[in-house]
């Protein structure tokens, strides 16, 4: 379960942020998360939930959770098209000749404190 190591990273960067700015209380955090990341959604919002409740800054602070489509590359034909549909095999020209561009990502985006 990689979401907990994920969440851990997650907690000390917050914290350090808000030390960095004086902040007493965060009420939410939120997260974007390439669609194609490998990171179990509701997986991470459980780690969040209970690794947030043991610290005193975070606690009842809301992960909030905004997906990043994954889009895909042709080499061959310069066309983009949707990752998860349409697989490593362009639709347009039937090319392997691909590579992901976006939906690989997990950005920690805003942290709203209280």
């Amino acid at each position: 379960m990689h979401e907990l190591g994920i969440v851990f990273h997650m907690i000390k960067t917050v914290g350090r942020i808000a030390e960095e700015n004086a902040l007493t209380s965060v009420s939410s955090v939120t997260l974007e998360l390439g669609e194609v990341s490998g990171v179990i959604p509701h997986e991470l919002t459980s780690c969040w939930d209970w690794a947030a409740a043991q610290t005193e800054i975070l606690k009842g602070a809301e992960l909030k959770i905004e997906t990043i489509p994954a889009v895909t590359l042709c080499e061959s034909c310069d066309h983009t098209y949707p990752t998860v549909p349409q697989g490593r095999i362009c639709p347009r020209c039937g090319s392997g000749e691909t590579v992901l561009v976006r939906g690989n990502e997990i950005n920690l985006k805003e942290i709203e404190a209280c």
